[in-house]
């Protein structure tokens, strides 16, 4: 066993002769003088022969014992030993490595980050002084180009500088005293470089602008001029900086867009914006050698809005003038700069990027949406515009002022349909709102054979004639089979005369012509013309009401005419979708779901109106001192007073609404309201406790004069001799008019023809009055007697 583990030894000692199988470790150690003769691996490998020699030995030791049954108690000791030795040698060299080796490592690489640090910071050095000589350098040059105005090259030194300089100050933990110094050099060179620039650019592009900084008008317009400064030829000897060096040098100081952002805003204000909000505006060019100046006159008419068309050919005419004479020049770099762009953006670009989104939103707004036609049959003209408008952003895109996927101008005017439909119910909106919140008192008079015409609409399309066809058919047969049926008049659904508002009839015009627009346009713009039409009934409603309504609440005439205006307005929508039934996308396009609503609004109006009349009329009775002892002078005076001014309350409200109410309507309401003032007199008198002969012919007095004068509020006007009838009719409108001429007549009767009058409950009297109001009259009316005990037991 100690041969083969002394061989293996050996073995392990040829291996770590070799150079390639030793460590890292090992070659520490040897550099260091530590290691022994026997190396690190030489040792490990011989430990790990022992260790699998013991553990065969363990395994035969096992074997005899636990299996062979052969006691070797000696050779178990021996073996123990042996264990016990190898273990402490493997505890020594593992301690030999952790306390020598470690520390010898850690020594190294304290020693190799120390020297890496070193080198790290004389790099950096060298660095900061390359980039301060760098910076240096580009200042110098700087220096030496800007008085001979190179202020390309100059600009482009500078911007060196300027990265030079953010190097350096951006390098961690090396911070110089000098580089604030640099800095400030930096910017009054800077500045210095700018304020050179704008002065050149003053005497490039000059201004004259009006004194007045209010909003432009045509005469400010007048005064503006802008001068330009050309490209000189190539002939002639330039002793000057271009317009091209000049403002590609702030290109590359980063100061164009701020430059370009003022002049954007002084082109705009001044030049582009008038010409599009002036139709009588024109822009003039006048041509120098060395300069063009743009100036403006004025020509023909400044009413109106102008046509897109004049408007896309003088603003090219102005972006083409600053096209040829300034901005056609590419961004380019410096040669000492990075490589050229193919691709690389001019001076128009920039200038089209600050201004084209104002000056497209003004365009929209000033100018094409006043071009949109107001009615449907000429929408097909509006192709002029479209194809103005691509070509106008053709232009614009040539000359480079606009990007190729810009196309704002020509996406609105090619959605004319829906600005057309946008368009005309706003106006159709505004119009009615005009319409509603003009004076009420201005009526026309309408009768069954004056109505509002339907426009005259389309030809059916092919499909709708078979059907229109044969409904005239069906209906024609209808007529022959009815003719010797008894016929309806032609006035049977026709509207009946009174007068209405003009601004009502111009309002149902309104709807009308808005329906047959609608029914001519496309699909998306007939349902918006549709639902428009609908809102102007909706916004009546709304309107009207609230506008009017202290006159509502106090002119009584201004209230009948409301009620007439919604009862007409309702008696047309019953039929306004039918009669476009067909020719509207939805077919089931209808208003009558509105008339509920207007019928009410009118009636709730006028009623209301009725309610303060007939408080008008019970407090002027209120003043008859409840027509109690008339035979007294002062209260007969008042009696007769009250009466008059009911009557002379009711003639007042006949002369106003005679004239302006339906006929049927304007009785029901006269009766209504004499109506009450009887019943307020009839039901004073039946409660009076003693009523005296002179009292009662006195009260009979007064009744005959109602009677006698109260009916003139029924007379018809003279044209309207037709309407007689309605009053030889009045106890029809008037419910008490029966039993006030009964009460005039007891107040002039004896017992018995009360008596007879009363008929046991079946006569005149007993349809008029009840048994106690009866029996009232007659104790204020007679003594008590047995001949009144005798006839008030009568009246039952």
């Amino acid at each position: 066993m100690a041969a083969k583990a002394e061989g293996m030894a050996a073995k392990a000692e040829g291996m770590a002769a070799v150079p390639r199988s030793s460590s890292l470790v090992e070659a520490v150690l040897a550099c260091s003088g530590r290691l022994q003769k026997e190396g690190l691996s030489g040792r490990i490998s011989h430990l790990s022969g022992r260790v699998e020699e013991l553990k065969d030995e363990v395994c035969s030791m096992i074997n005899k014992r636990y299996v062979e049954f052969l006691p070797s108690m000696q050779s178990t000791k021996d073996l123990e030993s042996q264990v016990e030795e190898l273990s402490g040698n493997i505890d020594q060299l593992k301690s030999r490595i952790e306390n020598e080796v470690q520390h010898d490592l850690n020594v190294a690489i304290a020693e190799f980050a120390e020297l890496k640090q070193q080198l790290e910071r004389d790099t950096l050095v060298l660095s900061v002084l390359k980039q301060l000589q760098e910076f240096d350098t580009a200042l110098k040059q700087f220096n030496a180009l800007l008085p001979q105005k190179k202020y390309v090259s100059a600009a482009c030194h500078l911007n060196k500088a300027r990265r030079n300089l953010k190097t350096m100050e951006s390098r961690q933990g090396f911070e110089l005293k000098i580089l604030k110094a640099l800095s400030r050099e930096l910017t009054m060179q800077t500045q210095n470089i700018l304020y050179l620039l704008g002065q050149e650019w003053q005497q490039m592009a000059v201004w004259k602008l009006p004194q007045s900084k209010e909003m432009v008008s045509l005469e400010s317009a007048m005064q503006t001029e802008l001068r330009l400064f050309t490209e000189p030829s190539k002939e002639d000897v330039v002793t000057g900086p271009t317009v091209a060096s000049v403002l590609q040098a702030f290109a590359i100081l980063g100061e164009l867009r701020l430059k370009f952002k003022h002049f954007g805003q002084l082109l705009l204000k001044h030049i582009l914006k008038p010409l599009i909000s002036h139709p009588s505006l024109r822009p003039l060019l006048e041509k120098h050698p060395d300069a063009v100046t743009l100036r403006f006159e004025s020509v023909g008419s400044d009413l109106g809005h102008p046509s897109p068309v004049e408007v896309f050919a003088r603003i090219t005419l102005v972006l083409e003038a600053l096209h040829r004479h300034q901005l056609d020049v590419p961004l380019e770099h410096h040669v000492e700069e990075e490589e050229e762009n193919s691709s690389r953006p001019i001076l128009a670009e920039v200038l089209g990027d600050m201004i084209w989104k104002e000056l497209s939103e003004c365009l929209i707004h000033d100018c094409l949406v006043h071009s949109i036609p107001n009615n449907s049959s000429k929408l097909g003209q509006y192709i002029e515009v479209i194809k103005a408008t691509e070509e106008f952003e053709k232009a614009l895109k040539d000359m480079r002022y606009l990007k190729e996927d810009s196309t704002d101008l020509l996406t609105y005017a090619r959605n004319v349909n829906c600005h057309f439909a946008n368009k005309k119910c706003q106006d159709v909106i505004v119009a009615a709102r005009n319409l509603m919140t003009s004076e009420i008192h201005n009526t026309i008079k309408v009768t069954p054979d004056s109505s509002v015409t339907p426009p005259k609409l389309p030809d059916p399309r092919a499909g709708d004639q078979l059907k229109v066809q044969k409904t005239s058919e069906a209906l024609l047969k209808q007529a022959n089979n009815l003719e010797n049926e008894k016929k309806l008049s032609r006035h049977t659904f026709s509207f009946p005369a009174c007068r209405i508002s003009e601004s009502v009839q111009k309002l149902m015009a309104l709807a009308y012509q808005t329906l047959q627009e609608a029914s001519a346009s496309t699909d998306q713009c007939c349902i918006q013309l549709f639902y428009s039409v609908r809102n102007i009934f909706h916004l009546f409603c709304d309107v009207v009401p609230m506008y009017h309504k202290e006159n509502l609440q106090k002119l009584p005439q201004l209230a009948a005419i409301h009620h007439n205006n919604c009862m007409y307005i309702a008696h047309h929508l019953l039929t306004l979708g039918h009669q476009f039934q067909g020719r509207l996308s939805d077919g089931s396009a209808t208003f009558i779901d509105l008339v509920p609503g207007f019928r009410k609004l009118g009636t709730d109006c006028f009623l209301a109106q009725m309610r303060v009349q007939k408080g008008e009329l019970l407090e002027r009775l209120s003043s008859a001192r409840n027509l109690s002892s008339v035979d007294d002078e002062d209260n007969y005076s008042a009696a007769s007073k009250a009466v008059r001014q009911v009557l002379h309350q009711l003639k007042r409200l006949g002369k106003i609404w005679q004239d302006v109410l339906p006929v049927n309507i304007y009785c029901r309401a006269m009766g209504t309201l004499l109506n009450t003032a009887l019943a307020e007199i009839i039901s004073r008198i039946t409660t009076l406790e003693d009523i005296s002969a002179e009292n009662a012919d006195r009260l009979h007095a007064l009744c005959q004069t109602m009677v006698d004068e109260g009916p003139h509020v029924f007379v018809p006007l003279p044209e309207e001799k037709q309407n007689v009838p309605f009053q030889e009719e009045v106890p029809v409108y008037v419910p008490k008019w029966m039993a006030f001429k009964e009460l005039m007549l007891v107040l002039q009767a004896s017992l018995q023809e009360i008596v007879d009058r009363w008929a046991d409950g079946k006569g005149p009297l007993a349809t008029e009055f009840s048994p106690s109001e009866v029996k009232n009259l007659i104790r204020g009316l007679f003594q008590n007697t047995e001949r009144r005990a005798a006839a008030l037991a009568r009246i039952k």
